[in-house]
């Protein structure tokens, strides 16, 4: 079932990003789709902080991921760089959703058919009141806390 929030500011990305990070357990493997600059990263942040990550979370574009230790691992891939679903084992992709850690993959059109391994799905849209967030695979009240 999908769910949507209206998220007003960054306070309130980040928020949301805490309330679905709390839901998360070993093994799962998020898909976050969103334009340049709609606040995935900012949302990454929020389940950062509710997986217990200490360090700064920035964008792996350059990189195409980036790994935090918390109570679960976090591992941020961004594949807009990707050009095939082959290069994932290039990058090791496999090894690290097996680690049993939680996964969350920007751009995640590049994963082709993988994609349906995903255990959860988020979408974040520009909205003129901020951004939209649209959730699937999640609780329909897990947005209420926020």
């Amino acid at each position: 079932m999908a769910v949507e929030q209206l998220l007003t500011d960054e306070e309130q990305t980040i928020s949301a990003g805490r309330c679905l990070g709390r839901l998360l357990s070993p093994g799962s493997l998020l898909l976050l789709e969103g334009e340049l600059g709609a606040g995935k990263t900012t949302l990454i942040r929020g389940i950062a902080a509710a997986l217990g990550v200490s360090q700064r979370v920035q964008s792996p574009t350059f990189d195409i991921l980036h790994e935090y230790d918390g109570r679960l691992p976090l591992f941020h891939f961004d594949l807009y760089r990707l050009v095939a679903p082959d290069q994932l084992f290039e990058i090791g992709f496999f090894d690290y959703i097996a680690r049993e850690g939680v996964t969350v993959v920007e751009w995640p059109d590049r994963l082709g058919e993988l994609a349906d391994a995903a255990t959860h799905r988020l979408l974040l849209e520009y909205h003129p009141r901020g951004r939209l967030l649209t959730t699937s695979d999640f609780p329909a009240d897990s947005m209420l806390k926020l």
